[in-house]
């Protein structure tokens, strides 16, 4: 199911030349947490999403996936 990918950490890290290991040092996690968050395999808090978006200098959106099938299933 693609559901379980529910954010972009990894492809917005991509884009501005970034690295797990450079978010880490950021945000003062350790590397493996980040490395869960860019793999989906956890999600990080609201809190820290908007703590990774002002590092990387983005819109907290840009960093949440948003299924374009789901917008409108009423």
């Amino acid at each position: 199911m693609a559901e379980k990918d529910l954010n972009r950490i990894k492809v917005v890290l991509v884009e501005h030349k970034r690295t797990n290991k450079w978010l880490a040092e950021q945000l003062g996690r350790d590397q493996a947490t980040i490395s869960k968050w860019c793999t989906n395999s956890a999600q990080p808090s609201l809190e820290a999403l908007i703590q990774i978006a002002q590092c990387l200098k983005v819109d907290v959106k840009e960093l949440i996936r948003f299924p374009e099938n789901e917008n409108q299933n009423d």
